[in-house]
């Protein structure tokens, strides 16, 4: 009879472990299907205004409606907004009411989960790219190329309508606004009109959560969470769920993603972000180089805050010093991708650009500067410092760790 049961109870176990296992690959599954029709070549790139955007689009207010999220937009789910492009890298864009040849129309999206909450939780990320190759990329090719933007962001949105799905079925002690911005890459422009144009009252809105880049994983399972300051429960939460990464908190609200429209109107904002690569604004951010069960990983780890969360009624919010407010102003480039997610002594590369002084130089990636000169480099605040010592056409020695041995390159500016 003992043995009799104990067949039965593995039987049962074996079910079970086989029911979980095909969830998750189908939860993968889907993850990867929204990348690879968002990062094919056919959409070109999704620049903002062009036909690849607006087929995105299409397919995300799709993926909305199959989710069963309610439209929340001013034209069901899609919101446009059209606006004059810069004239200048520093110039201002403004939105308008007018079509003509000159002006841009791109699209926001917008979801709702109506939970007949008091609060609302808005949960966002960008799709829109580079095209052929917007302002932005880091491409210095002669051939135009397609810049699909599998990690930038079509990770973030496979993200956003995973956890969408999870929503839908839990958690009521807020409704849900889910949103895929468009124009991010040009400024944060569809977050920055949303705000200004916002289909909910932005009274009612509880905390805001970003993903943007969130499909390298690497190895050593780190994750920044940009904006824990922004409000005194986040910590504490993002801690308490955060052991399967080696996390990386910044307090600030601020940063180069579209979380910083809502911070600027004063909404507690959590923003999470795999770090910078090789492929960073490049044409070789491409579908097959994510790593989906840690996209997995991530979107159960943003369900567990909000689950935590969930009663815990509005968040309040706490302003945050600006950290790029420190950041000083230098007229060299090394050519260099920093990595972001390195939290040892020094700066360590992620990529080296061609023909820049690293590159001419001999640096390589995954090399940690440790000096500039005669200036220390502790870290990327300290490698900024550094850089803005220096002018076009300085020759100064570069301190490198590679392999734990130190090497000295001359580098010229």
């Amino acid at each position: 009879m003992m043995n009799r049961i104990l067949i039965f109870t593995f039987f049962i176990l074996l079910l079970s472990f086989k029911s979980n296992a095909q969830t998750e690959d189908k939860t993968k599954t889907q993850i990867y299907k929204d990348v690879s029709f968002l990062a094919d070549d056919k959409l070109e790139g999704r620049s903002t205004g062009t036909k690849g955007e607006k087929a995105a689009a299409d397919y995300i207010a799709m993926r909305f409606k199959e989710i069963g999220l309610t439209p929340k937009g001013n034209n069901g789910y899609f919101q446009d907004f059209t606006f004059k492009p810069k004239t200048h890298p520093h110039g201002k864009v403004n939105y308008t009411d007018t079509i003509s040849d000159n002006v841009i129309t791109g699209r926001n999206i917008l979801g709702y989960i109506n939970n007949n909450a008091k609060n609302t939780i808005i949960i966002g990320a960008h799709y829109d790219h580079l095209g052929y190759g917007d302002d932005g990329s880091l491409y210095r090719g002669k051939e135009k190329l397609i810049h699909n933007g599998a990690d930038d962001n079509a990770s973030g949105v496979a993200i956003l309508l995973n956890l969408a799905r999870k929503l839908t079925k839990t958690n009521k002690g807020n409704n849900y606004l889910v949103m895929a911005f468009s124009g991010e890459e040009m400024g944060l422009l569809g977050s920055n009109y949303f705000v200004k144009h916002a289909t909910i009252s932005l009274d009612s809105a509880n905390y805001m959560l970003n993903m943007d880049m969130v499909g390298r994983l690497k190895k050593d399972s780190a994750l920044a969470v940009y904006g824990v300051g922004t409000s005194p429960y986040f910590k504490q939460v993002v801690d308490a769920y955060g052991d399967k990464f080696k996390l990386i908190k910044k307090e600030s609200g601020v940063g180069p993603s579209d979380h910083t429209s809502f911070y600027l109107n004063d909404i507690p904002v959590l923003h999470f972000f795999t770090g910078q690569h090789e492929d960073y604004h490049r044409p070789g951010d491409d579908t097959d180089k994510l790593n989906y069960a840690g996209m997995e990983v991530i979107s159960t780890y943003i369900f567990d805050i909000i689950s935590d969360l969930d009663d815990n009624g509005k968040m309040p919010f706490r302003k945050t010093k600006n950290e790029s407010d420190d950041a000083p102003r230098f007229k060299v480039t090394l050519g260099v991708v920093p990595d972001y997610m390195f939290d040892g002594k020094g700066m360590r590369i992620d990529g080296v650009s061609e023909d820049k002084p690293a590159q001419k130089a001999g640096i390589q990636k995954g090399d940690v500067v440790i000096q500039l000169g005669e200036h220390e480099v502790i870290d990327m605040m300290g490698y900024m410092k550094a850089l803005s010592k220096f002018k076009k056409g300085d020759t100064t020695t570069a301190k490198i760790l590679r392999n734990k041995e130190t090497v000295e390159l001359k580098v010229t500016f």
